[in-house]
């Protein structure tokens, strides 16, 4: 897209009542650097622990100890009208299938969260079939029982939309409020690469042949059908896209668990909280709320980067528009990996407490009796 809208404070407030989201201050960037080149290493040798630790300085504006802890994955979950085209080998009932799996433990988000401490709440955002028994790791934010069909119209209105957004600020302002430290994204719902694929597209501008992937394993006959339908979808929607509002462009394309995870991430970043954005989809979530407030990118940590044949691309698009916060544009982990569900995010939380860490508990060269020149702190 060559025109973009982008919102100012007042538009954003007007949108999302008492949304705020501040860059980290250079000051803090600079402090955080300075007391990670006193520690006892050479400077710069944990990589990217040392931004890691550096952006949650500034993020929590000197705060100390840094801490990531407690740690809560929202893993939104929604069905898709555009799954009746055939765009995907599973059937739309394993959404809800897949949803009863995590509520009761089975599913590989639910092993990884455990075994990285981090607590776990499935979203409903609008799955297909109504709504679920309650269950306390079940929240209901419906929008719907599943979006339109994209590809002969708007996915939704640009009110559900906004819905949708809010409910996921208000989701992160709860979390904040019952003192998570750090939030995860994740999803699930069959189609939803497809209406990924459809918001890169419609937001960076990129061919719906060179983004489309397998997905949840299309074969490659379906993969060629998919982008096909990616292209009806840009096509039908043309009028809205053409606006250049992420809001009318995520109403258009997106899906209500894409919007959710949007406003979780915007959310996130005006409580001063980093959160992890996990591969293909939330990526997608995650331009989509960039695009509504670009200082989102300062409290977003990338955590993998998925084997879903865009999902580089895209990152490389949004990197090149100026996305990439203080050194933290690039994913931290290559694994292959293309499950969703925040998978990824749950291991990327590993490395948040150990930047937290290394800041907090390494002894400078001072305390620990270490005498260093400065051609050795620079080795």
């Amino acid at each position: 897209m060559d025109k973009k809208i982008s919102f100012t404070q007042a538009e954003l407030e007007r949108l999302f009542p008492g949304l705020r989201i501040e860059r980290p201050r250079r000051e803090d960037l600079d402090a955080a650097q300075a007391h990670l080149d006193n520690l006892t290493k050479p400077r710069g040798s944990l990589g990217r622990l040392e931004e890691l630790a550096r952006r949650l300085y500034a993020m929590r504006r000197g705060e100390l100890p840094l801490s990531v802890s407690p740690a809560l994955m929202l893993t939104v979950a929604g069905d898709h009208g555009v799954a009746a085209q055939g765009v995907s080998p599973f059937p739309q009932a394993v959404t809800r299938q897949m949803v009863m799996n995590f509520l009761h433990g089975g599913a590989a988000v639910n092993v990884l969260c455990r075994c990285g401490g981090l607590d776990l709440r499935v979203v409903d955002a609008g799955c297909a079939g109504g709504p679920f028994t309650p269950h306390p790791m079940l929240l209901d934010r419906r929008l719907g029982d599943g979006t339109a069909d994209m590809s002969r119209g708007p996915a939704m209105s640009r009110e559900t939309c906004l819905n949708g957004l809010r409910r996921g600020v208000d989701l992160a302002a709860e979390a904040a409020g019952r003192g998570y430290r750090c939030l995860g994204t994740g999803e699930m719902g069959i189609a939803n690469s497809t209406a990924g694929t459809a918001l890169y597209c419609a937001l960076l501008g990129l061919d719906p042949d060179a983004l489309t992937g397998p997905g949840a394993g299309s074969d490659p006959a379906m993969v060629r059908h998919k982008a096909g339908i990616v292209r009806e979808a840009l096509r039908v929607n043309a009028s809205l896209l053409a606006s250049g509002d992420p809001v009318d462009i995520l109403a258009a394309v997106g899906g209500f668990e894409i919007a959710v995870m949007s406003g979780i991430m915007l959310g996130a970043a005006a409580q001063r909280l980093p959160v992890l954005v996990d591969g293909f989809i939330c990526s997608a979530a995650y331009a989509a709320a960039l695009a509504i407030c670009p200082a989102l990118a300062d409290y977003a940590v990338l955590s993998h980067a998925s084997a879903e044949p865009g999902h580089s691309p895209a990152l490389s698009r949004l990197a090149h528009d100026g996305a990439a916060p203080d050194g933290g544009g690039e994913p931290l982990l290559h694994l292959g990996m293309r499950l969703g569900e925040g998978t990824g995010g749950a291991l990327a939380y590993h490395l948040l407490r150990g930047a937290a860490a290394i800041y907090n508990d390494m002894a400078t060269f001072d305390a620990a009796g270490v005498t260093a020149t400065e051609a050795d702190r620079t080795a």
